[in-house]
């Protein structure tokens, strides 16, 4: 009776996001955590427990003028919790006071972790800290040199590991007010917090994989890496293209930076709805296409197994390949002469329908219960679904209604609409028999 009662994997995965929120939610709700030193609503500091734990970036209050350097460290805390995932920081810690990590501890870190090998999973959880580390170290450092030419020493050291920090793990908090627009000009602090979003978001696996073929140890780049590649430069080429041509003229964004500028700001902004929510331009001026492309871009994502959110570029790809397939009349689904087996489309696509679900009941809500525009109410409620963090400039002045939509909003794309659905149903055991056959109209 005890078995049939334990926890499974991903209800275990689920319970420790909520613990730490929880705990995040309780240490900012201190007067210790603000500058004023007064305790801020409930429903504030649970609202930035889950952007910073999700690494969405949606914020409520000023990151750097409301909260004090106390807060501001709890939210980092956070945010690289978050980043890593809450079983790979306990995998650490049980590494470092020596304990041998059993069976079932290696399932719940798979679960967490889209490692493809159980046996390997610690090993995996080892490189992951490592790598992680050394990229925010790097970054940190480049930042930190940057900005000591304007800020006193401690404070540029501050505001690069902070910064660094925030953008590997995709969470796009910043302690500067407007974000980074007003370093928009500045091709070495841009290039290096997209440069940091952009690892990040690709995901260790593939990290991996390009880190041994530099050193000639494999022969050639896996299917999932190439996949993930391919989608990934076909979205920054198109939505930076895009939105260039989108935003050329509009003077609240484009229209007076100058032509270099211009181009720098179309890249990043392609690239930070991969769920980074870092803006250098004023995303509430944007025209309505550029609204709606982000929306798309967010939706999609980052990929599986790094930093970011979304529904992820490998879902897409595999959702695109089967309507290729489809329309082509091929029996199979193929990428780089090798089959997607059906297990893997019908993951894809339920993931994909559980998503637009979701989506559009919690923008009907809102939309309903705000005095906001659809389109902003919508932009916003991807924003959080995708852990991305880029806001029309709504999310403060939501109800306490819609801080909460936006909260479970946060969760529930975090950690992916299929491991909540899997957490909250029961188990059904696969039956031995099966039922005939019955053909239905679709279409």
């Amino acid at each position: 009776m005890a078995k049939n009662q334990s926890l499974s994997p991903p209800q275990i995965v689920v319970l420790g996001f909520l613990t730490v929120i929880l705990i995040g939610t309780i240490l900012l709700s201190l007067p210790q955590a603000t500058a004023s030193g007064k305790r801020q609503p409930l429903v504030d500091a649970l609202f930035t427990a889950t952007s910073a734990v999700c690494v969405t970036g949606l914020i409520v209050h000023d990151t750097g003028g409301y909260f004090s350097l106390f807060g501001q460290i709890v939210i980092l805390l956070l945010i690289q919790i978050g980043g890593l995932g809450y079983m790979t920081m306990a995998t650490f810690l049980l590494l470092l006071i020596g304990k041998t990590i059993t069976l079932k501890e290696r399932l719940i870190m798979q679960e967490s972790m889209p490692q493809f090998s159980l046996g390997s999973v610690v090993q995996f959880a080892k490189y992951v800290l490592k790598v992680t580390l050394v990229l925010e170290v790097i970054g940190a450092v480049i930042l930190s040199l940057r900005w000591m030419g304007q800020y006193p020493v401690s404070r540029a050291i501050y505001l690069g590991i902070f910064h660094s920090v925030s953008a590997f793990c995709n969470s796009g908090f910043s302690l500067f007010s407007d974000s980074l627009r007003g370093f928009r000009g500045d091709m070495v602090i841009c290039l290096t917090v997209l440069s940091l979003f952009f690892i990040g978001g690709l995901g260790y696996v593939v990290v991996s994989d390009l880190y041994y073929l530099r050193h000639r140890k494999f022969p050639r780049l896996s299917v999932h890496t190439k996949f993930v590649l391919s989608i990934t430069l076909a979205l920054i080429v198109l939505g930076g293209v895009s939105f260039f041509l989108l935003e050329y003229k509009n003077p609240l964004t484009l229209a007076g930076l100058p032509g270099r500028e211009k181009i720098m700001a179309s890249l990043f902004q392609a690239m930070t709805p991969r769920t980074a929510g870092f803006s250098v331009i004023n995303v509430g001026g944007m025209m309505q296409g550029s609204l709606f492309l982000t929306i798309i871009l967010m939706f999609i994502g980052a990929s599986p197994g790094g930093t970011g959110g979304g529904i992820k570029t490998t879902t897409f790809g595999v959702m695109l390949a089967t309507v290729w397939a489809t329309l082509r009349g091929k029996r199979d689904v193929t990428l780089f002469k090798y089959r997607i087996s059906g297990e893997i489309i019908n993951k894809s696509f339920v993931v994909g329908f559980l998503s637009i679900f979701f989506i559009v009941i919690t923008t009907v809500i809102i939309t309903s219960s705000e005095s906001y525009s659809f389109i902003r109410a919508f932009f916003e409620t991807v924003s959080a679904f995708g852990t991305v963090g880029l806001s029309t400039g709504i999310t403060s002045g939501l109800s306490s209604l819609g801080k909460t939509l936006l909260i479970v909003t946060m969760f529930v794309g975090r950690l992916g609409p299929l491991t909540i659905g899997v957490a909250m149903m029961r188990e059904v055991k696969d039956l031995r028999f099966r039922y005939p056959e019955k053909r239905v109209l679709v279409g």
